[in-house]
C-alpha cells in the first residue's frame, strides 16, 4: 500500500496508543512521518525504530503542543528536515474523568491547554506553513454524542476541537487544504483503560454493535484515508469511528 508516497506527515502525541499506531500505518502507506512526543523518549524511539525496521522514514521531535513557541519550533525542525509538511494529524490529548463538582482548576486548565490550545497552536502554524493541497485531521471523541457523567470537561474540550475544525476548513480551503475531525469510541489504549475495571470496559463494549471496544488500528485506517488524496472532497466533517456506539 503506497497511497501516501512522498507525503510528509506530522502526528502529535504519537509515542504511544492510537498516535503510535497512526504513525506506523502512515509510514506503511508511504509517508515520511514526524513522530511528535511530549515526554517518554524510550517509547517514541521504539515507534521510530519500528517504522525504520519496516523500511519507512521517520524522525522523533519533542514539543509540548500547549506551548506556542514549542509548536513553532516543531514546525521549524520538521520543515528543516523534510522540506515541508503536507499533513497534520492532531492526536495529542489527555483525559481526566471526574464529576464536574470534583474537577479542580488544574484539571480544567490541563485539559483545555493540551486538547484545545494544543490544536489551536498547530492550526495557527499550519495556516501559513502547511503545504498547499495538504490535509489536517483533528481528534475529537464519540463521547461528545453521549451524556456520560465524569466526562464533562473532556467533552467540552473536544467539542471545541470540532468547532475549530469546521471554521478552519473554511479559512484554509482556498489553499486546497481539507480539514476534518475523527471521533473514536472507546479504544484499547492506556489512555482509555487506565483506572477502569474490566466490568466497566465490558459495559462500554456492549454499546458497540460488535460488542467490543475499538483497537488502535481501527482508527488508524481511517486516518490513512483522510490523509490521502482520495479524501480531498471531504472537509469540515466529523467522522465517528466507533463501531456504531453512538
Amino acid at each position: 500500500m503506497s497511497t501516501l508516497n512522498n507525503k510528509v506527515i506530522l502526528v502529535t502525541g504519537a509515542s504511544r496508543g492510537i498516535g503510535a499506531e497512526v504513525a506506523q500505518r502512515l509510514a506503511t502507506a508511504g509517508a515520511k512521518v514526524i513522530v511528535n512526543y511530549a515526554g517518554g523518549k524510550d517509547a517514541v524511539d521504539q515507534v521510530v525504530s519500528s517504522i525504520k525496521e519496516q523500511g519507512g522514514d521517520a524522525i522523533a521531535l519533542q514539543a509540548d503542543v500547549s506551548n506556542a513557541d514549542a509548536v513553532k519550533q516543531l514546525f521549524d525542525n520538521a520543515i528543516n528536515h523534510y522540506g515541508r509538511i503536507d499533513v497534520l494529524v492532531n492526536n495529542a490529548g489527555i483525559m481526566i474523568t471526574k464529576l464536574i463538582k470534583d474537577t479542580t482548576d488544574e484539571d480544567f486548565s490541563r485539559q483545555f491547554d493540551i486538547n484545545v490550545k494544543g490544536v489551536f497552536n498547530t492550526l495557527r502554524e499550519a495556516s501559513t506553513r502547511l503545504a498547499d493541497n495538504g490535509s489536517i485531521i483533528n481528534f475529537s471523541t464519540s463521547v461528545n454524542r453521549l451524556m456520560l457523567p465524569t466526562y464533562g470537561t473532556y467533552v467540552a474540550t473536544k467539542s471545541a476541537v470540532e468547532q475549530l475544525t469546521r471554521v478552519f476548513a473554511k479559512e484554509v480551503g482556498s489553499r486546497g487544504i481539507n480539514v476534518n475531525s475523527v471521533s473514536p469510541g472507546p479504544t484499547n489504549t492506556e489512555l482509555f483503560t487506565n483506572g477502569k475495571s474490566q466490568e466497566v470496559i465490558d459495559r462500554l463494549a456492549s454499546f458497540s454493535a460488535f460488542n467490543r471496544i475499538g483497537e488502535p488500528q481501527d482508527i488508524a485506517k481511517v486516518i490513512v484515508f483522510l490523509a490521502s488524496d482520495e479524501a480531498k472532497w471531504v472537509s469540515a466533517q466529523n467522522i465517528g469511528v466507533n463501531g456504531a456506539m453512538a
